[in-house]
């Protein structure tokens, strides 16, 4: 796995509980720590969030050539 795959992953991850926590609690945790949904740096993240998802699908097509069976069942 690319190191670019790795930090989308983690955005990801960090917006779906970012929208886990606005879903079940109402609270946007982006919002509180950076001042508000439409302040700048807020709509930044959520761009990067939005952009890591979009980049996140092409591992769902991807083929893994150089994976070791053995690895997987350590």
């Amino acid at each position: 796995m690319m190191i670019i795959d790795r930090i989308a992953l983690f955005l990801v991850i960090i917006g779906a509980l970012n929208w886990g926590s606005v879903g079940i609690f109402s609270f946007d945790a982006v919002a509180w720590l950076f001042g508000g949904e439409m302040s700048a740096i807020s709509r930044i993240i959520y761009t990067l969030v939005g952009l890591a998802g979009v980049w996140c699908v092409s591992l769902l097509f991807r083929e893994r050539h150089n994976e070791d069976p053995d690895v997987l069942h350590q």
